[in-house]
């Protein structure tokens, strides 16, 4: 984990990358903001505090994906009733992790790493699962492309902890490919039987 590579090369590695990949997201980003805003997805950022490298804190950014509706006592509505057919189609396609590359040059994450979870989950971690915070979380990662939110927790965490023990320039480029090859095939978006997935509770 302490290489070259991963002390200084993957963060030149990401500027480059992020602002190379600005030049087709700007466009794709606009038109995404003005269907996710016709369809009522308002704000149509969507910001959330997520734990970083060492488990900081930042502002994470994303699309929107589903829609602010409450029920009759004022709580959110179950997931799967407030994901539209445009936020389930932006989701399938990835379109909505596109601002996070403003996250990237900003050294909040990385293209590649362990996916930022939310910091409610920070107290709940084992000493193994904290590892996950030696670098910095990534728009995609070894978990993404290995079942996304298909898998569990267990399996997650597992898989994030080897991305920490084997980082490379090798491991990133096979990463990006097999990212490409799963917003394709739209694969493991979410768990069996929910919208998402299930919330981390500490237990394996």
């Amino acid at each position: 984990m302490h290489s070259l590579y991963s002390r200084s090369i993957k963060r030149v590695f990401d500027i480059v990358m992020a602002l190379f990949l600005l030049i087709p997201a700007v466009p794709m980003m606009l038109i995404t903001f003005v269907v996710l805003y016709i369809t009522g997805h308002r704000p149509v950022l969507f910001r959330q505090l997520r734990a970083g490298l060492q488990g900081r804190r930042f502002m994470l950014i994303k699309f929107r994906t589903m829609t602010n509706e409450i029920d009759a006592n004022g709580n959110l509505l179950p997931d799967e009733k407030r994901m539209t057919a445009a936020g389930r189609f932006i989701r399938k396609t990835s379109l909505d992790e596109l601002p996070q590359l403003w996250n990237v040059l900003k050294g909040e994450m990385s293209l590649i790493g362990p996916r930022p979870l939310i910091t409610d989950y920070l107290s709940l971690y084992d000493e193994e699962q904290k590892k996950r915070h030696l670098v910095r979380p990534g728009i995609s990662g070894w978990a993404q492309v290995n079942g996304r939110n298909a898998i569990s927790w267990t399996e997650k965490f597992k898989l994030d902890l080897y991305y920490v023990n084997h980082i490379s320039l090798l491991l990133d480029l096979k990463i990006i490919f097999l990212t490409v090859a799963y917003i394709f095939k739209a694969k493991g978006i979410s768990q069996e039987g929910k919208a998402t997935v299930e919330r981390f509770t500490g237990k394996n």
